[in-house]
């Protein structure tokens, strides 16, 4: 039997069809090699071989063959596995960089390699005290100014690193929340992108059921999946909506969900629906359980219903009054961050039940029991290691935050002036006049007029000052004991001692300080000492980042090796298409003669 007579027609047409749209896809892919997140697009196809129902009216000896090509569809070229690879590996790097960036705001505080920084001034001090070693110079009005005057100035440079500190604590902070700055913190960036992605997921899934592969918004919510993993620890997942999953609400097979069925209810064909996407948050509760929180669920519900929300906030103070911003580093504690789930619904309604965990509050208590996110995950984690965690206490030794930093200045600044005083009190004589002080709280309503012991206690770096009757004329360095100059004495053999905890000893005399512990440096030296722990942790935090940013590359080359355009293969598709196109117009040709044969020379019996 003779086939159709323009079946091959159909054949050759549709191979230029589709070999045109080949044609027009790669010069989509080229025309977007430079656009950033562009995916390389190609185009599905499959056989045509009309069994069903064509079939049945043709002549069962006949072969069913050559009926062309189906265009299926235009899709994007991606590997789910490569993607999840750089989320994983983008949230370490966003984490090392978040560290480095406020690493680098602590070393503009205490980098003093060139700068005349508290170093050297504990070094003029020595210096003064030196000059004063001469009884003749004891009583020299120029000579105790002089030091008052380099004292002051040390005093003023604690109280200038401390503004510092606080400083970089509040940016740290506007990083995190941007709320009344002129730019987005963290919180915002992250609520942004959870809006877009939720908004992408409805339009993505409306275009894909009307047919439309929506593959330049599919690019648009990649992007901003990389941008959020950078943030927080997510796992992206694509399923099937609960009326197209093929399962009722029992988990029994229900066939006509994925399937057309025939009068006998057998499937003859599969339905194309498309699939939402599910984004979560990874974490590990109080309990050690790693939990998820659904931060954006498909496309369920209306407006807001399918993301969830983050937000910033302050607990109540030691006294159980609120917390209200603008912030400064006493309310470091106080910062909650809560995330919201987004809404789980059932027949069109909200059911929180189905959800295993509609929010989670992260604070400085649960926070530095154990960082409930992995390791490095993500800027946010930075942020907040940074803000609550001491380097020093049970649980929070893994990283030197900006407490650390704090806690070593107040602890230089509380033993200056506990060492200073204590001795200049104890040069007063038998009966020793606590009036005598010379390092004070100078911020202190009413001011100190005895010191003490517990006076000590209350010196940070913020804080700490001259005693002001100093100035004025009614405090000196004191001048008794064996010798007028053996409190001078005493005094520049403490800032050459290194303090190691109590007894200390000055000049063979056992001295009672209450904080003298230095780590077992000067005072010149614990600031060497500080600076060095702050330059290991950069220079480890720079080979992290290093590490984590080659890495990262590492991915995105293969990514781009599977998703990326390169010019050289494109041009070679074309040549292809271009040869494809060419063969199917002349089978159009061959097809042409052969019907022009078929017409002009057969039918005429007995011609």
């Amino acid at each position: 039997m003779l086939r159709a007579t323009f079946a091959g027609f159909s054949t050759a047409y549709s191979a230029l069809q589709a070999n045109q749209k080949r044609l027009d896809i790669t010069g989509q892919n080229l025309a977007n090699m430079n656009t950033p997140g562009y995916t390389r697009q190609t185009l599905k196809t499959s056989s045509l071989n009309y069994t069903h129902p064509v079939s049945h009216y043709m002549n069962g000896a006949e072969t069913v063959v050559g009926f062309g090509v189906h265009m299926d569809t235009v899709a994007q070229i991606r590997d789910p596995f490569l993607d999840s690879q750089y989320r994983d590996q983008i949230r370490k790097s966003g984490y090392t960089d978040g560290i480095q960036t406020a690493l680098d705001r602590l070393a503009d505080i205490f980098d003093e390699t060139q700068i005349n920084g508290i170093r050297d001034a504990f070094d003029n001090i020595q210096t003064s005290l030196l000059n004063m070693q001469d009884p003749s110079k004891v009583n020299d009005p120029i000579c105790e100014s002089e030091l008052r005057a380099r004292m002051q100035a040390l005093t003023n440079l604690l109280n200038d690193a401390s503004r510092q500190l606080d400083k970089a604590e509040e940016a740290e902070f506007s990083r995190l929340d941007g709320t009344g700055t002129s730019e987005n913190g963290m919180v915002q960036e992250v609520n942004d992108i959870l809006q877009q992605i939720g908004n992408l997921n409805r339009l993505i899934k409306n275009d894909q059921i009307f047919g439309q592969p929506a593959l330049e918004l599919m690019d648009q919510r990649n992007q901003l999946l990389d941008e959020l993993a950078s943030y927080i620890p997510i796992e992206v997942t694509y399923y099937k909506d609960a009326e197209h999953d093929g399962l009722d609400a029992a988990g029994n097979t229900v066939l006509s969900e994925n399937y057309h069925l025939d009068a006998n209810g057998d499937p003859f064909a599969k339905k194309d629906w498309p699939d939402d996407l599910r984004v979560e948050m990874v974490y590990t509760n109080d309990k050690g359980e790693i939990k998820r929180l659904t931060l954006v669920e498909g496309t369920v519900g209306t407006g807001s219903d399918n993301y969830g929300q983050l937000e910033i906030s302050f607990s109540a103070d030691a006294n159980g009054n609120p917390v209200e911003r603008p912030f400064d580093a006493s309310k470091a504690g106080n910062i909650e961050l809560t995330f919201n789930s987004s809404s789980y619904f059932e027949n069109g309604k909200v059911n929180d039940a189905l959800n295993p965990s509609t929010s989670e509050t992260f604070t400085k208590a649960t926070w530095g029991t154990k960082s409930p996110y992995p390791d490095d995950s993500g800027s946010i984690q930075s942020s907040l290691d940074m803000l609550w965690k001491d380097g020093k206490s049970t649980n929070m030794t893994d990283v030197k935050g900006y407490e650390f930093y704090r806690d070593q200045l107040d602890t230089l600044a509380r033993t200056f002036a506990d060492v200073v005083n204590t001795i200049n009190i104890n040069g007063t004589g038998a009966t020793q006049d606590n009036t005598q002080f010379l390092i004070t709280d100078r911020t202190g309503n009413p001011p100190i007029a005895n010191w003490t012991p517990a006076d000590a206690g209350k010196i940070t770096a913020a804080n700490i000052g001259i005693n002001a009757n100093w100035s004025s004329g009614t405090v000196h360095v004191s001048k008794a004991g064996e010798s007028s100059n053996e409190t001078v004495l005493d005094l520049y053999q403490a800032m050459t001692t290194a303090f190691k905890g109590n007894p200390a000893t000055i000049n063979g005399k056992p001295m009672n300080f209450t904080y003298a512990d230095l780590e077992g440096n000067t005072f010149a030296d614990y600031m060497n000492h500080t600076s060095t722990i702050l330059a290991n942790d950069s220079f480890s935090n720079q080979q992290a980042l290093k590490t984590n940013i080659t890495v990262l590359n590492g991915i995105q080359n293969s990514r781009d090796s599977i998703s990326g355009v390169s010019l050289d293969e494109e041009a070679a598709n074309m040549m292809v298409y271009m040869s494809a196109y060419n063969a199917a117009s002349r089978l159009m040709t061959t097809l042409d003669e052969a019907l022009e044969r078929l017409i002009t020379s057969t039918g005429m019996v007995g011609r």
